[in-house]
């Protein structure tokens, strides 16, 4: 078993309440409320550019220039390439760019993003891949799950459809490559802060969604 895979059962049971949360289960059934849709694509534009910040530091931490071109290409699709298609979904669903920007990221977002960035510059390349493989992964594997139970005219089936493609579970398939290659060579301390960091996102995973399902925002505010 590799260490990727280790570290996708060790973490079968939060995957699968992941699956199970509303926000995913009522997607797929497209009975999702098109305000918790909106909510949720707002704190994903903002987590995004967070997420591309994350993605660069690693890039910089690379130990050969193919992980350099790896994380920075993936830095540039999670700000520029995810962010176009953001912005034709805003439109679709009338998230007007002044909305959009006077909107904060929640408690939830702004948790995560934070995560990501501290790990990415205090700890080392494998750890703050680690941290930033739940995205790729969790993403993936809930897009496909998605997918296959989308009922028909699903008002979310564009957005779903994008999750779900070849292309984004190549790219998935290729960073799981890398951490699976910097696992075998380090020492059994690294190893586990990566099992730590790895766990830490996909707890935040699930919260970023469950903060959708519940309109989350700031008690003070």
């Amino acid at each position: 078993m590799s260490f990727c895979q280790g570290l996708w059962q060790a973490n079968q049971a939060l995957y699968q309440r992941t699956l199970d949360h509303p926000f995913n289960r009522e997607l797929a059934a497209g009975s999702l409320s098109v305000e918790r849709f909106r909510h949720y694509m707002i704190q994903d534009a903002h987590y995004l550019v967070a997420y591309g910040r994350a993605l660069a530091v690693a890039a910089a931490k690379a130990d050969h220039a193919d992980g350099v071109v790896q994380f920075a290409n993936a830095a540039n699709e999670a700000v520029v390439e995810e962010r176009k298609l953001h912005d034709g979904f805003m439109r679709d669903f009338g998230i007007s760019a002044q909305d959009f920007a006077a909107t904060p990221l929640t408690p939830a977002c702004h948790h995560y993003t934070s995560f990501l960035l501290a790990n990415s510059w205090a700890e080392s390349y494998p750890v703050a891949l680690a941290g930033l493989l739940p995205c790729f992964w969790i993403y993936a594997e809930v897009g496909r799950d998605i997918h296959a139970r989308s009922q028909p005219g699903n008002p979310y089936q564009a957005w779903v459809d994008t999750y779900a493609s070849e292309e984004f579970h190549a790219a998935v398939r290729a960073v799981i490559a890398t951490v699976d290659r910097l696992a075998e060579g380090a020492d059994t301390a690294t190893r586990t802060r990566m099992a730590e960091a790895y766990r830490y996102s996909a707890e935040l995973e699930w919260m970023f969604w469950d903060s959708a399902y519940q309109l989350g925002s700031w008690p003070t505010r």
